[in-house]
């Protein structure tokens, strides 16, 4: 069965610390791809907002 595991964090050290420890519990034969994504807010005299996400596919 394929399945998806979806990770959305805040500072990109955090995700990569997440994706890297849930990949440590599943074999590498497992593993199908990993799809990455950077979303940016900007809000008027405010910071940007980054948003950062994986989505890892893997076989269970």
């Amino acid at each position: 069965m394929v399945k998806v595991k979806v990770f959305d964090l805040e500072h990109e050290k955090d995700l990569e610390f997440e994706v890297n420890k849930f990949l440590q519990k599943i074999d590498e034969t497992q593993l199908i791809d990993i799809k990455y994504d950077v979303a940016a807010i900007a809000e008027e005299d405010e910071e940007q907002i980054y948003c950062f996400s994986a989505m890892v596919i893997y076989r269970s």
